[in-house]
């Protein structure tokens, strides 16, 4: 690609805004040694606010280009600002212009750029990490990157749904997590199972990285008149993988692996009944791969007879850091 088509006057953006989101808000940055330095990588944020599209560019030393939605153009406070940040616009209805969009994104890719897209599709409303669309995992497998959770914490405290104007003096928490490793299913790229089973593997990672509870609903319009929590508190979860653990499932997945068969047997129910069911909170519906040790520590110890092992994400282990100076890009 010999013009960037989006975002060729982000350098100074971040140069002449960086310094005023330095101010208006505490910001810290984990696990930035996860961003690989050369080469193209999709970043995959959780979406709580729209200054969410700020704060991860503004985290990072190399250019950023992320999908956003088209509706940001109508406004003429976001018009410009947007694509000069590197937005690309994308039409959530689909057809021609969300397939542009993502073949816009997948030059800048393939031109070792990095390049981020909310997996949820749009904001969560609720606070709540909700199902993935799987375009992520789609445009990974066709260019051959990696992918990088995301977990962004206090953004919802900064400005909540329909808020005009957003609170300062805020702290902001953005954890990179391990890079998800897709090259393993470049021959099954069209396997919806496949697609399904990297996109559940990503969310796990957020919501350990973000502390979110989880939703196994997509984020839609049908969310908006829901109350937004208060801000969710970072928690990592932990679990004993048991006798009976299914071959193939790694340490990622034990956690899921134990009600697996409970959410098998009640598969059939969706939309209400499931929410009603299980207040809208369900296990993600598949379990990632075995070999996923890399975002995962397994720590066994003695206990009086018997030992046990204890599972931890990538987000456990990650230590804060604040913010670099931003003109240094």
């Amino acid at each position: 690609m010999t013009k960037r088509e989006v975002g060729q006057i982000q350098p100074f953006v971040k140069a002449l805004l960086g310094p005023l989101f330095k101010f208006a808000w505490e910001l810290k940055v984990e696990g930035r040694e996860n961003i690989p330095r050369r080469g193209g990588a999709i970043l995959a944020p959780n979406h709580l606010s729209v200054l969410d599209s700020f704060f991860v560019p503004f985290s990072l030393r190399r250019r950023m280009t992320y999908v956003g939605k088209a509706e940001y153009l109508d406004d003429w406070k976001t018009s410009w600002l947007f694509p000069a940040m590197g937005m690309i616009p994308i039409d959530r209805t689909g057809g021609d212009s969300a397939q542009r969009a993502l073949d816009s994104a997948a030059r800048i890719l393939e031109a070792g750029e990095l390049f981020g897209i909310y997996p949820e599709g749009t904001r969560s409303r609720t606070g709540m990490l909700h199902k993935g669309h799987t375009g992520v995992a789609r445009l990974a497998l066709r260019t051959n990157v990696p992918i990088i959770p995301v977990g962004i914490v206090g953004a919802l405290e900064v400005q909540p749904p329909d808020a005009k104007f957003p609170n300062l003096f805020r702290e902001v928490v953005i954890r990179y997590g391990t890079p998800i490793d897709v090259s393993r299913y470049r021959d099954r790229a069209n396997d919806r199972l496949v697609l399904r089973q990297i996109t559940d593997e990503l969310m796990y990672e957020i919501r350990n990285l973000s502390g979110q509870e989880y939703c196994d609903t997509y984020a839609t319009k049908a969310h908006e008149s829901l109350p937004a929590p208060s801000a969710p508190k970072v928690s990592v979860s932990t679990a004993t993988p048991s006798s009976t653990e299914p071959a193939g499932v790694g340490a990622v997945g034990a956690e899921l692996a134990g009600r697996l068969a409970h959410s098998e047997v009640s598969g059939g129910q969706t939309g209400q009944d499931s929410q009603r069911e299980n207040s809208g909170k369900r296990p993600l519906s598949a379990v990632p791969q075995s070999k996923r040790a890399a975002s995962t520590t397994s720590v066994s110890r003695a206990d009086s007879d018997s030992s046990v092992e204890e599972t931890r994400s990538s987000a456990s282990v990650l230590k804060s850091q604040p913010l670099v100076d931003l003109l240094n890009f």
